[in-house]
């Protein structure tokens, strides 16, 4: 598997947003090793392949390194939004890191929206993570009261999505 610049700077995107402070990868003779709170970011025996050109075959392999971009701390949770324990709402959290998406495609309707009834499993949203999206079921069932994060922002592990009055 050869793993290109484009991939590597997804990852480190992703692992930027959660807390995993170093996550290190092989696959075959290629290592990735990334590591937050570190001056600099490494990828190291990714070796560059051209079997076309003997030449370029018979070359030493090439180190790779580079330094992570900037990463600007995550906003501030908003103020106004209401708690699930002060008024008896359940939160629907974010499974994981990634995309958040109220519908299939930016032209279908929202799977659901403030006042809709769901039921357990009903799927809610969709998350994308690593170019892969990912249905989410409901795990309780009730009216949405509240939709917590606008359409195609990325949204963090435990992050409330919406908030669901189970007795309504």
């Amino acid at each position: 598997m050869k793993i290109d610049l484009n991939q590597i700077r997804e990852l480190l995107s992703v692992v930027s947003q959660t807390d995993i402070t170093e996550l290190t990868l092989e696959f075959g003779d290629q290592k990735i090793t990334i590591k937050k709170n570190v001056v600099q970011i490494a990828a190291t025996s990714i070796i560059a392949e051209s079997p076309v050109n003997p030449a370029v075959a018979q070359a030493p392999a090439k180190q790779i390194s580079f330094e992570p971009a900037a990463v600007a701390p995550p906003p501030p949770p908003k103020a106004e939004e209401p708690t699930s324990a002060s008024n008896g709402y359940v939160a629907v959290t974010s499974p994981m890191v990634g995309t958040f998406y109220r519908a299939t495609s930016p032209t279908a309707p929202p799977f659901v929206d403030i006042g809709d009834r769901i039921a357990i499993g009903q799927t809610v949203c969709i998350i994308e993570a690593m170019k892969l999206m990912n249905d989410m079921p409901a795990e309780v069932s009730g009216k949405i009261v509240k939709v917590c994060v606008d359409n195609g922002t990325t949204v963090e592990y435990g992050q409330t999505l919406f908030l669901v009055d189970p007795k309504g």
